[in-house]
């Protein structure tokens, strides 16, 4: 065993006591005076943790009564990192080290770590001493792992909070999609929910990355399954589908199942026409999705309401994902959100279906920041009265009517969509997604966290609300076809 200075006296006993003091001295010297709530009437703290954190770290650093010695090699190397450590440090922090030093020889513990991990683990040990650590977004994963790996759960789940959170940051290669095939290797639901949100919200700016080619099948797969990605159009996803295929070459069985989950219905037939005849990808798996293709072109030839006799118009093919283009729906930026009520109008097309490509609907958009429930309002009527009480105690609100009605809308019903904008890490991603029928009063808790009265909010960009209202119809299986 390592000894002290003072003959005799084991080292860990000489950091205990050494802590000991360190505290005593702490608190004694200088220390900023406040009030404690909790405490027994007239006490005060006197707290000087940062100076005990500074001399944690200094102890760290030079190894001053170290008993333990981290012998960390890289595996696969001769790499091999030399920290003193202090074995009552380690094992207050993390029961793995205990174990490693209640069954150790001698005073040297050997540990073996990936590259990566062994790079940042002096930075993990640091943690162990001083309860901080900086991280970037190439060590997240490393350092996660060291956490996961050593038991130090304090540690692990700030990571994954800094991981959720840094969803947006710039990086050269990207990172999202690496910590979603991490959180998916360890199990991490709450963090693989995060990425998979951010890639599916963000989708049109992630096809346009270089993040985009690194997508794993199973990833694309699911993605290609959903009906809240965020994109421009249909025929975006099929474009970049074709430049995944291109960079990964997948297997055949692969290719058909991405090909299958395009949605070819949501392309206009122009764009179905082309990619017929100048698509590499479709002319080499043509017979592939050819039932698709047939159903999508009879989907634009024919009415909706005479083509739902026949087929399921509810299957995915006819089911729109949130679309940006003009044609879905239009930006809105809301101005100083909390001043007054706003509403403005806006055009879509009826329908995707071909049919209807000609026929134009208006709708009214009203914005209250502070609305009443729907049980205090007065009845308005259905069609273009849009009049409402305001009142103090409201909270923000959107209703998106039709300008008049039409015996187009026969077999349709319209879903809106709501997309809440935000800044985050200096980029414009999407912060909240809403679907409502008529009003965002259906949904409950629209913007309920925002402080829109704070300048910074997070929920602002330039002091302004930036939204995205699209219109999604949905067919309904009017007659049922008799055999």
């Amino acid at each position: 065993m390592v000894r002290s200075c003072e003959e005799g006296i084991p080292a860990w006993v000489y950091l205990g006591a050494s802590l000991i003091l360190i505290h005593f001295n702490s608190v004694t010297v200088g220390a900023a005076l406040r009030q404690e709530v909790g405490l027994e009437s007239g006490a005060t703290v006197l707290n000087h943790s940062m100076s005990l954190v500074h001399r944690m770290e200094n102890l760290l650093a030079m190894g001053n009564g170290s008993d333990v010695t981290l012998r960390v090699q890289t595996i696969n190397t001769d790499e091999v990192k030399v920290i003193q450590a202090h074995s009552l440090v380690l094992t207050m922090q993390s029961d793995v080290f205990e174990e490693l030093l209640l069954g150790r020889n001698s005073s040297v513990v050997a540990v073996k770590e990936t590259h990566d991990c062994a790079t940042v683990f002096d930075k993990f040990v640091r943690y162990l001493y001083c309860g901080d650590i900086s991280v970037r977004l190439d060590q997240a994963i490393s350092l996660h792992k060291l956490a996961s790996k050593y038991h130090v759960w304090g540690l692990q789940q700030g990571l994954t909070q800094y991981m959720t959170q840094h969803l947006s940051s710039d990086s050269p290669t990207g990172h999202v999609v690496s910590w979603y095939s991490y959180a998916m290797q360890v199990g991490d639901v709450a963090l693989q929910d995060s990425c998979l949100q951010y890639l599916s919200w963000n989708l049109s700016s992630v096809l346009q990355s270089g993040e985009w080619g690194s997508i794993s099948e199973d990833l694309l797969l699911s993605l290609l399954q959903r009906s809240d990605l965020i994109l421009q159009t249909e025929l975006q996803l099929y474009e970049a589908l074709e430049t995944w295929i291109s960079q990964n070459q997948p297997i055949s069985a692969t290719v058909e199942k991405a090909l299958r989950a395009v949605r070819y219905g949501m392309i206009p037939p122009q764009h179905l026409f082309r990619l017929q005849k100048q698509s590499p990808l479709m002319l080499k798996y043509y017979e592939s999705i050819r039932d698709l293709l047939y159903l999508a072109f009879q989907f634009h030839s024919a009415s909706p309401i005479q083509l739902a006799k026949y087929f399921d118009v509810n299957c995915s093919i006819f089911t729109p994902r949130n679309y940006l283009s003009s044609f879905w729906g239009s930006p809105w930026i809301i101005n100083s959100p909390t001043r007054d009520d706003r509403s403005f109008s806006f055009q879509t097309q009826l329908g995707p279906s071909g049919h209807d490509s000609s026929k134009r609907v208006t709708w009214n958009a009203l914005f209250s920041p502070r609305w009443l429930p729907l049980s205090a309002r007065s009845t308005y009527t259905e069609l273009g009265a849009m009049q409402p009480t305001r009142t103090d105690g409201g909270r923000p609100r959107i209703i998106v009517t039709p300008a008049t009605s039409s015996p187009d809308f026969a077999g349709v019903s319209f879903q809106k969509t709501v997309i809440v904008m935000a800044k985050q890490q200096g980029k414009v991603v999407v912060r909240h997604v809403y679907n409502f029928h008529q009003s965002t009063e259906e949904t409950g808790d629209f913007l309920m966290d925002a402080d829109l009265q704070r300048r910074s909010s997070e929920y602002l960009i330039d002091s302004s609300l930036y939204l995205h209202i699209i219109i999604k119809p949905f067919y309904h299986s009017l007659v049922v076809a008799r055999k």
